[in-house]
């Protein structure tokens, strides 16, 4: 969650996925304005042995816009202080240093 409006839309902005993917538009509202993200998250899946046999994937709507669809991810990313395995884990939001402010924040389990 960064000020990105107006600038490119790359993986180290708004609703990029560092070192992953950029979104395929730069949804970014204008500073002060709330964004709205809709997240649908399909974990990795692993064996009995705990190794990965499928990658983690994700679909992510920026401002009700989709900017990453069915978007794999090869592994947790830079900031997740936790490694992937099978067990569920906590969700985790970064901010650069700004106030930011979260609210109506829902997990629903698929």
């Amino acid at each position: 969650m960064l000020d990105s409006f107006a600038l490119e839309g790359k993986d180290n902005e708004c609703g990029g996925l560092y070192k992953i993917a950029a979104p395929k538009l730069n949804m970014c509202l204008p500073p002060l304005t709330w964004q709205t993200y809709d997240v649908d998250f399909t974990a990795a899946k692993f064996d009995a042995e705990g190794k990965p046999t499928a990658n983690a994937k994700i679909t992510v709507k920026h401002n009700g816009v989709v900017v990453h669809e069915d978007q794999v991810l090869p592994d947790t990313t830079t900031s997740s202080p936790n490694k992937a395995d099978s067990a569920p884990g906590p969700i985790f939001l970064q901010n650069h240093g700004n106030p930011v402010r979260y609210r109506n924040i829902w997990v629903v389990r698929k």
